[in-house]
């Protein structure tokens, strides 16, 4: 989630740490520079990590339902966070928590929007329209945090959202599965939004923690519905559990929380439109076909990663998102 895509705009939001250094471009390759150069690089990690585990989820929700599994990811995520790192939890402040939640809660209903939606709809379609965050971040962020989306923006979000079309859908049509995780598309890009504009200021871990936290519970409260399970019944799914919640959730969350500090929301949700690519290029090493229009696919997301990383913005008309008020 980048740094490069809008110009400065007066923000009305006050409560929150404000930034009032840039951060430089990768242009320019300084001390802030690399800073963001790694941010990008982590997170296209991340997403390689997440597009990994689609054959692991397909697999382990065989014997698991979709919502118990989420369930024992986030436990054992938030589990993990919380040994590996306790002072850092403890530390945490009041804000902290409220806002670590708030994102959680995004995050949690947009994991059940999709569980739900995936009732009524194919997976493919399902992935197309989760993918449309990518849109809907940088309305949301014109809309709230009164950011002005540039040209190069625009035309990489059209690339993006054509790339996702080629590489999952096969059809669409619009029923209740489809308008559920349309929901789910606006809630991921409400915890992008908010990550970028909350985490300025604070320790990205403990701010990742309690979203893992948070979703553990949404999760939970939402699999309880059809009676509770979250003991993966077999040592495969206890080693896709601990996969998923060790790697692609509580290390996954910390780095995007932490890259989100260097780079803006928009640049993120174009980064993260490199998932199905991913899980692409993952399943045809798996033995999986790769077809000539997933290949088009992949690379006009590709190419809508370099026009956006190609039209930042000089270094010094940069900024970041201004924090969002307190709750």
């Amino acid at each position: 989630m980048g740094t490069a895509e809008t110009d400065p705009q007066p923000s009305r939001f006050k409560g929150g740490p404000e930034r009032r250094d840039p951060i430089p471009a990768t242009s320019g390759l300084g001390h802030g520079g690399w800073r963001v150069l790694t941010a990008v690089v982590l997170l296209v990690g991340v997403t390689a990590v997440w597009g990994s585990t689609f054959l692991v989820i397909q697999d382990v929700t065989r014997r698991m339902s979709v919502l118990d599994f989420l369930a024992a990811r986030f436990v054992v995520g938030a589990l993990a966070l919380a040994l590996v790192r306790p002072r850092a939890v403890v530390r945490l402040d009041a804000a902290g928590w409220t806002r670590g939640a708030a994102l959680g809660l995004a995050l949690g209903v947009a994991y059940a929007l999709q569980a739900f939606g995936l009732h009524y709809t194919s997976a493919t379609v399902s992935a197309f329209i989760t993918g449309l965050f990518v849109v809907f971040t940088p309305l949301l962020a014109a809309v709230v945090l009164r950011q002005r989306v540039t040209l190069a923006t625009w035309a990489g979000l059209v690339l993006a959202v054509n790339g996702l079309g080629l590489l999952t859908l096969r059809g669409i049509s619009l029923g209740p599965g489809e308008l559920l995780t349309l929901g789910c598309a606006v809630c991921i890009a409400l915890q992008i939004l908010g990550t970028s504009a909350w985490a300025i200021g604070r320790n990205p871990y403990g701010l990742a923690f309690a979203q893992t936290l948070t979703v553990a519970v949404v999760a939970s409260a939402t699999a309880a519905v059809g009676g509770l399970n979250i003991v993966p019944p077999d040592a495969s799914s206890w080693l896709a559990v601990l996969w998923t919640a060790g790697f692609a959730t509580a290390a996954a969350l910390v780095i995007q929380t932490w890259a989100q500090t260097r780079i803006s929301a928009t640049r993120a949700a174009v980064i993260m439109t490199l998932e199905p690519v991913f899980t692409a290029v993952i399943g045809y090493l798996a033995g999986h076909g790769l077809t000539y229009r997933q290949v088009c696919g992949a690379g006009l997301v590709l190419g809508a990663m370099l026009v956006v990383e190609l039209g930042s913005t000089p270094a010094k008309r940069q900024h970041r998102p201004a924090a969002m008020p307190q709750r």
